[in-house]
């Protein structure tokens, strides 16, 4: 099993953050499912002020790039992504069009 930790940004917004931890409340059956379907068997996200912290476990079956072509090829999974988009904003060092950035690890017990 494999950890990935990714950071990202909400826009500093005390309402729209709210919205946007109530859509994660509530989760959509089908987002769940495309997340499992994918490889990950844990996913936790953290917030402090409006920095998000994810952390995925994943099995021997996942790789970024094939998740990558699975949310592009679903609908649901598109139409999820750009609802969440509203609420969220690119790290100032992120790549054009890179949402999650991947973080490194410097430290482990």
């Amino acid at each position: 099993m494999k950890r990935y930790c990714l950071a990202l940004d909400l826009k500093d917004d005390p309402g729209m953050i709210a919205e946007y931890e109530g859509y994660h409340r509530q989760i959509r059956p089908e987002i769940r499912k495309s997340i499992e379907d994918a490889g990950i068997t844990v996913m936790d996200i953290y917030r402090t002020g409006n920095r998000l912290f994810m952390i995925m476990e994943v099995d021997d079956s996942f790789s970024f790039e094939e998740k990558e072509a699975m949310d592009a090829a679903d609908p649901k999974v598109q139409e999820w992504e750009n609802l969440m988009w509203k609420y969220q904003q690119p790290l100032p060092w992120a790549k054009p069009g890179e949402k999650w950035v991947l973080m490194d690890q410097i430290f482990g017990l």
